[in-house]
């Protein structure tokens, strides 16, 4: 949307994932400690030959699985299918609101570890709709663990964690583009910024719903509609 709105050309798939590299760096930095532990937890379990007890890894990886499998089957054809603009404002609006909705009725949510693997499950499923343009990974996510009972700030949490793994594998997945871009600075710039923006935005995130609502985030994703809708009405090509 920043492209359409400021008429730069496209910056070519190569540069869109050196970003999605750059988000990762940021946020294995900011989740260091919780990795590092988790890592150290199952690693020290299976070499016990002990059972892995429902805990936050197996909730990522129960949460991962479902948002892989969408991906992998529908992405292509979802991109392909919906690339309208209208799209996006019909996502960024709905969305919107439905995670106005979910702030409301939340009440004293629990924490990741008092939710159910099944919660797990399907909080991944519903951040495999991000494969529609507009349906914010993260937003649709907590939005998700929110109507499943976790407290705001869980919801977050989860959701910024359960997005490591996916984002690696998608990564893992285009990164031959890079092959041709290594040695571009704007592209190597495009990875600090994402990084940096990244670390900050969990941060943020992460501190303001530990005392206060969702309500901005759904408020901006609908004006963002209502700017979207008005520059195609006005006769703008996106």
């Amino acid at each position: 949307m920043v492209r359409w709105f400021a008429g730069w050309p496209d910056p070519g798939l190569a540069f869109d994932v050196a970003l999605h590299w750059g988000t990762l760096a940021g946020l294995v930095v900011y989740f260091r400690r919780e990795l590092f532990s988790y890592t150290k937890e199952t690693i020290t379990r299976a070499g016990n030959g002990t059972l892995l007890e429902p805990n936050l890894p197996l909730f990522i990886i129960l949460g991962t699985l479902p948002a892989a499998a969408i991906g992998f089957l529908f992405e292509h054809k979802v991109e392909t299918a919906l690339r309208s603009p209208w799209i996006l404002v019909g996502t960024l609006s709905i969305l919107g609101v439905l995670l106005l909705i979910a702030d409301k009725i939340m009440k004293e949510g629990c924490d990741i570890s008092g939710a159910s693997r099944l919660k797990a499950f399907f909080i991944g499923g519903a951040q495999g709709l991000a494969v529609v343009p507009g349906v914010s990974r993260s937003g649709i996510s907590i939005t998700a663990g929110l109507l499943l009972g976790l407290s705001r700030e869980s919801a977050a949490q989860f959701s910024f964690l359960l997005s490591i793994p996916l984002i690696f594998g998608a990564g893992l997945t285009k990164i031959k583009y890079l092959r041709h871009g290594l040695h571009d600075p704007v592209l190597w710039t495009g990875v600090l910024s994402s990084a940096v923006s990244g670390y900050i935005a969990v941060h943020f995130i992460l501190s303001y719903v530990k005392k206060k609502s969702y309500a901005p985030f759904a408020v901006y994703r609908i004006l963002v509609a209502a700017l979207l809708a008005t520059w195609i009405l006005s006769g703008h090509h996106v």
